[in-house]
């Protein structure tokens, strides 16, 4: 089939809503989104690959291949939304709005905007063999679960020696980004009535006894760990929300806390809960206190100045390689062995926002960025 114009793609892609959340009452699939893309990349010489999501059967990712070697470049982005407040936009999400030399729709800049951006560097070597491979790939669930970047790196695929995942940075190279863990912890106590505190176990006296124990740890990861790579130079544990106890005068048998800790490179998710969890246990009698994880988490990522990626990427852009705050499929793809780059047009002060826009004067530049990339690792 003919493939659109790149504006035409974009605006098919925002019109085909893939929300992903934790909510069931959100959650929807990307089958519809992979399809889409399938097609434009089959139509131009691209062997696709759609590789389900395991107990997911409408998500799925694509594996979209031109060429053949031991090399070759990843182009990777995510095909799934956040959810909308649709009484807080001025237009309908999925109707893409060319306005004041902007894009506006939901997904225009994280991510959707990206692939269109991706094809059309492709298409621009439809008549030239290419000496390493080019691949467009394209996840489900990375607002959420991250299931498809998950499912990718436990398939060990693809296999290249580069990756540039497309989250909106301007068009300037990231190479580090924090990582992240969301948890909750469990109290479990006695409820009673209030006017005799011994016929029962307060459970938010306990959740109090577990908030000075985080604080203090807290203070011990950032007196510890450090990177002048980031605008927050140390880890941060942020206590998000606590829900507990029924009545004033009952005493509280439940109480829950929930917070995410996002460590800087070279710190492990593992090592961490592991010494919470240790910290915490004993805070309680046997069994009262259980740390929950809330989901998978994503590991922090860096990558070395002196790679040829970054190096490439700082030439093709005049920018030099920094960081980001926010968490991205980045580690998924450089656990499986590529040096990886976060690097796209838009910006993510735009992501997760009523009204989201892709400036349009980023997307030739984009499209020369990654026909630059293009050229020096498939040629």
């Amino acid at each position: 089939m003919p493939i659109p114009s790149l504006t035409d793609q974009l605006i098919q892609l925002v019109a085909t809503p893939s929300v992903s959340s934790h909510l069931p009452d959100w959650d929807m699939g990307n089958r519809n989104v992979i399809e889409l893309l399938a097609a434009w990349l089959e139509s131009i010489d691209f062997d696709i690959e759609i590789m389900p999501v395991p107990d997911r059967p409408n998500k799925a990712n694509l594996i979209a291949t031109r060429g053949r070697g031991p090399g070759g470049l990843v182009l990777a982005g995510h095909t799934d939304t956040v959810p909308y407040d649709a009484n807080r936009w001025q237009q309908d999400p999925f109707t893409l709005l060319d306005r004041d030399q902007r894009f506006y729709g939901l997904g225009a800049t994280d991510m959707k905007g990206f692939f269109p951006i991706a094809i059309e560097a492709a298409r621009r070597f439809i008549d030239t063999p290419l000496q390493q491979p080019l691949i467009i790939l394209a996840t489900a669930d990375e607002e959420s679960s991250m299931s498809g970047a998950r499912e990718l790196a436990a398939q060990g695929r693809p296999q290249a020696r580069y990756a540039v995942v497309g989250e909106p940075t301007g068009l300037k190279p990231i190479r580090m980004h924090k990582g992240i863990m969301m948890e909750a912890v469990r109290v479990r106590g006695q409820a009673g009535h209030s006017s005799n505190p011994h016929l029962g176990d307060n459970a938010l006296e306990t959740m109090h006894v577990v908030l000075g124990e985080l604080l203090a740890f807290r203070r011990e990861l950032q007196d510890k760990y450090r990177n002048p790579g980031f605008e927050i130079e140390v880890p941060t544990l942020n206590l998000g929300c606590i829900h507990g106890g029924d009545n004033p005068n009952r005493i509280c048998g439940h109480c829950e806390l929930q917070f995410d800790l996002r460590p800087l490179p070279g710190m492990h998710r593992d090592e961490l809960r592991a010494q919470i969890e240790a910290r915490l246990r004993p805070l309680g009698s046997e069994g009262a206190i259980e740390l929950v994880s809330l989901f998978g988490g994503v590991a922090a990522y860096e990558q070395a100045p002196d790679s040829r990626l970054v190096q490439a990427a700082e030439r093709l852009t005049g920018h030099t390689a920094a960081s980001v705050a926010f968490a991205t499929e980045a580690p998924f793809l450089q656990q499986l062995g590529m040096e990886t780059i976060v690097m796209g047009p838009g910006s993510i002060d735009q992501a997760h926002q009523p009204d989201e826009f892709m400036e349009q004067k980023q997307i030739d530049p984009a499209v020369s960025l990654l026909t630059g990339l293009i050229r020096e690792f498939c040629l």
